[in-house]
């Protein structure tokens, strides 16, 4: 309980401390309390992926809340390329020290392209889950399962929410 208080303490802290505004920030994230980084520009699932659509791909990876969550993570488990996801459902998982998780799609259609650094360096997930640590990259088979998905400020809420409830 103290250590949940003393981070908030520090979060609303950080937010007015060293006279920063948003406006000097980079427009690229925010922070939410729990200080994870959300990407505006991405859409994000509520079990915790984010999918960046461009062109006929689209790129798939957990979220920096996520990898947060999982502590440092020790090996992925990813589907071949030519395997067809669908929403929701597992594709792959990552083991870190605590846990194991299914991983899920949060659009359907077919792996095009898997990340070959997280077979050598699973790590990338945690030092860089929205660049260096993407999982697959998808041809989606049904665009529109874009719109269901969470925009960066709903995203960072439900987090905030989740994290709350915990």
């Amino acid at each position: 309980m103290a250590l949940r208080m003393w981070a908030s303490t520090t979060a609303n802290a950080l937010r007015i401390s060293g006279g920063a505004s948003k406006a000097q920030l980079s427009p690229a994230f925010s922070l939410s309390r729990c200080f994870s980084t959300v990407l505006e520009g991405l859409k994000y699932a509520s079990s915790h992926e984010w999918v960046k659509h461009e062109g006929s791909v689209a790129t798939i990876g957990i979220t920096d809340h996520a990898q947060d969550h999982l502590g440092e993570v020790v090996f992925v488990e990813l589907p071949e390329p030519g395997t067809a996801v669908s929403q929701s459902s597992s594709f792959g998982n990552v083991e870190s020290v605590k846990a194991t998780s299914d991983v899920n799609s949060p659009i359907s259609g077919e792996v095009v392209e898997v990340n070959p650094k997280l077979s050598e360096t699973p790590g990338l997930i945690n030092t860089s889950p929205y660049e260096d640590g993407w999982m697959i990259k998808v041809k989606p088979s049904n665009p529109s399962e874009l719109e269901s998905l969470l925009g960066a400020k709903e995203y960072t809420k439900f987090c905030e929410e989740e994290d709350a409830a915990h």
